[in-house]
């Protein structure tokens, strides 16, 4: 039996390769192959060269996890295999909801990467982990990906890109938010997220209540809307513990399987943390919606 470490190299500001041999501390009773993820070319032959017993590790951040669910469901691989996960990135927001800290041991994740809801941008769907942010955290992922451009070694602090886009950058925009086939619209709306876990941007509750095992595989999707850069300043940070869903004057959640959002102007995206710019709407789409 082995146990194929696919770790990201790019992770955690490049450190992830580094952060991934820590595994051969953890499990020294294990015969470990080491695989940066970025060397396999074809997902269908990686996988069937794999023995029934072997096992696979995921190192890497959000980011990583999404590119192996899409991978393995390209390769219609059936996950036959054991799949441990252990955080090399920098927001770790999928190990974070699973009650999970750093320096913990891998966990297995076999579970959490079937029945997974899918997003389509811009003509294109894919599978995500934990949510789709758009608006200003669309935006903070865009400015983030700028400063990283301009200086890799820089640590990249979304908090302050966020406090800075609320005050100076960001415009609101107004939306068309429909769930389930029923649309609500909001004026001056700064997050429009839909989650499939409760966390994202290395930290924000944007969703307390989502239970990514939910039977129903329902997501929720969380709207901050507001007439005024204050009131959202002050209801932004609360956003942290997930108390910004009491702000009833300023927050709003559903429930659903089927949403799509429509802003009146494109803004950046991110799912999983990944950027995609000039989005004008997204729909997301549970499974049990899609065998329908």
């Amino acid at each position: 039996m082995k146990t194929y470490v696919l770790y990201n190299n790019k992770s955690n500001n490049g450190k992830g390769g580094f952060a991934a041999r820590k595994i051969g501390e953890l499990w020294k009773d294990k015969e470990l192959v080491f695989v940066d993820v970025f060397s396999i070319d074809d997902y269908r032959e990686f996988f069937g060269k794999l023995e029934s017993d072997d096992e696979i590790c995921l190192c890497g951040g959000d980011g990583t996890l999404n590119h192996f669910a899409n991978d393995a469901d390209g390769a219609d691989y059936d996950l036959k295999n054991t799949i441990y996960f252990y955080p090399t990135g920098t927001g770790n927001d999928f190990w974070r909801d699973l009650g999970k800290e750093a320096g913990d041991p891998p966990c297995e994740i076999n579970k959490y990467l079937v029945n997974l809801p899918t997003v389509t941008v811009n003509g294109k769907k894919s599978l995500f982990i934990n949510g789709i942010g758009y608006g200003i955290d669309g935006y903070c992922c865009e400015e983030g990906d700028r400063q990283r451009g301009l200086n890799r070694e820089k640590e990249i602090n979304y908090t302050s890109i966020a406090i800075k886009g609320l005050l100076f950058h960001y415009k609101p925009t107004n939306a068309e938010i429909t769930v389930d086939g029923k649309t609500e619209s909001f004026n001056k709306v700064w997050l429009a997220p839909t989650m499939n876990g409760r966390f994202y941007g290395g930290g924000m509750m944007a969703t307390p209540g989502q239970d990514r095992l939910n039977p129903e595989r329902t997501v929720t999707t969380m709207v901050m809307f507001g007439k005024g850069k204050l009131e959202t300043l002050i209801a932004f940070p609360t956003i942290f513990k997930g108390e910004h869903v009491k702000k009833t004057k300023v927050v709003k959640t559903f429930r659903g399987k089927k949403v799509n959002v429509k802003f009146d102007r494109p803004v950046a995206l991110q799912i999983d943390g990944e950027t995609v710019l000039n989005v004008s709407e997204y729909t997301v789409e549970t499974p049990g919606v899609q065998a329908e």
